[in-house]
């Protein structure tokens, strides 16, 4: 058996430093992908602008034009009024017109082609990239599984009947929380940094000039670029726990939340409290947060509502949660049968969270009439499984 153990060890072993060299390989894929979306979008953006002054350009000398044909006529019939130069004049001017007309319709063609080319090239650059997030996160999930102890195999494998789906819905979860925030990273402070970097050597090559000045200038939007940089940072610590949770509690976190989502998504939103609030474990409270926040993505994304409540009721032993919408609504006896869809997935995951901490959830749902949706926690040890 030791002979056995040793061998598996080995091949799990190698199959990892394998699968961690293909992961930073596909990351340095990733970035070579998001370097040339980077500027391919800048070339879009140029192009774009060009375009558009392209054609107003084209509807000008198409006004023009007209109006030199209609002075051209004019002078053409009127011998007594015009002499030869003027009609030879108007003539030049027109045909003058006519061959800039013609360029730039030469040119609108080229720019409209050039366009279409660019976001056809950004589109399947986005879905290189997508695709190959999508494979990092999926060797991620099988790293996790290889990556563990190797005598709690045959525990997981005792407890796959039942947990295989639900375990692997849950890292996937986890992979694809860790590829926004590597996303929000990215795109937010990693390229502010970047630009502070430039800005600071730009304010170096000043100092050497003794540009004094402009140095000032320099170093005042840099604070300004590090305070916006900062905040962005926050957000995203804030977006993976937030601190009110542990320092005030949930209720107060969830009534922040849901007046900063009415400020952001323009989405009427109520809150209501019913009963005493009181202090839960840490992760309990974190689990009913996420929940929250996961209703409220789903409504934003999928729903189309224009109003949402959220209304939180305290009992003794337990803690109810309804969240209501006035969005399209749909099926909800059809969520189990079609979970595959994106717009069921996060209903779906959410049931399954809620089954973790010994929870229950009601949907009620139909076309047209928005979706309410329920959710009953128990609060004390004696109810619920730890």
């Amino acid at each position: 058996m030791d002979h056995l153990t040793g061998d598996i060890n080995r091949v799990i072993k190698n199959a990892i430093e394998v699968m961690e060299d293909s992961k930073y390989q596909i990351y340095e894929i990733c970035e070579s992908a998001r370097t040339e979306l980077e500027s391919l979008e800048q070339e879009l953006e140029i192009v774009l602008q060009e375009t558009v002054k392209t054609i107003d350009k084209v509807d000008q000398l198409e006004q023009e034009y007209r109006r030199a044909r209609i002075r051209l006529t004019e002078v053409s019939r009127d011998f007594v009024r015009y002499k030869e130069d003027d009609i030879k004049s108007a003539y030049e001017k027109a045909t003058q017109i006519q061959l800039d007309l013609m360029v730039y319709r030469e040119k609108e063609s080229y720019l409209k082609a050039r366009r279409d080319d660019l976001q056809k090239r950004v589109r399947n650059v986005e879905n290189s990239i997508e695709r190959a997030e999508t494979i990092a996160s999926q060797i991620n999930v099988v790293l996790e599984y290889l990556a563990g102890d190797l005598n709690q195999v045959t525990r997981i494998i005792e407890s796959a009947k039942t947990r295989q789906l639900l375990g692997l819905k849950i890292i996937l979860a986890q992979e694809e929380e860790r590829k926004r925030i590597a996303r929000e990273i990215h795109d937010g402070p990693a390229q502010s940094l970047a630009n502070i970097v430039l800005r600071t050597e730009i304010a170096e090559r000043m100092l050497i000039k003794q540009e004094f000045v402009m140095v000032q200038e320099e170093l005042v939007d840099l604070k300004g670029q590090v305070r916006s940089g900062l905040e962005e940072i926050r957000k995203i610590i804030f977006n993976l726990r937030p601190m009110a949770l542990d320092d005030l509690g949930l209720v107060p976190t969830l009534r922040k939340f849901t007046q900063d989502f009415e400020e952001k998504t323009k989405i009427h939103t109520v809150f209501e409290l019913i009963g005493k609030d009181a202090r839960m474990p840490s992760a309990m409270e974190a689990a009913i947060y996420r929940l929250v926040q996961e209703a409220f993505t789903n409504a934003l994304k999928h729903a189309s509502a224009s109003h949402i409540k959220l209304e939180i009721n305290y009992q003794p032993q337990h803690i109810s949660l309804i969240i209501q919408d006035n969005g399209v609504g749909f099926h909800s006896e059809l969520i189990e049968q079609d979970a595959t869809r994106n717009a069921h997935f996060g209903l779906v995951g959410m049931r399954e969270r809620i089954e973790l901490i010994e929870g229950r959830m009601d949907i009620d749902s139909n076309p047209g009439r928005g979706t309410k949706i329920v959710i009953d926690i128990p609060t004390t040890a004696e109810s619920r499984k730890e």
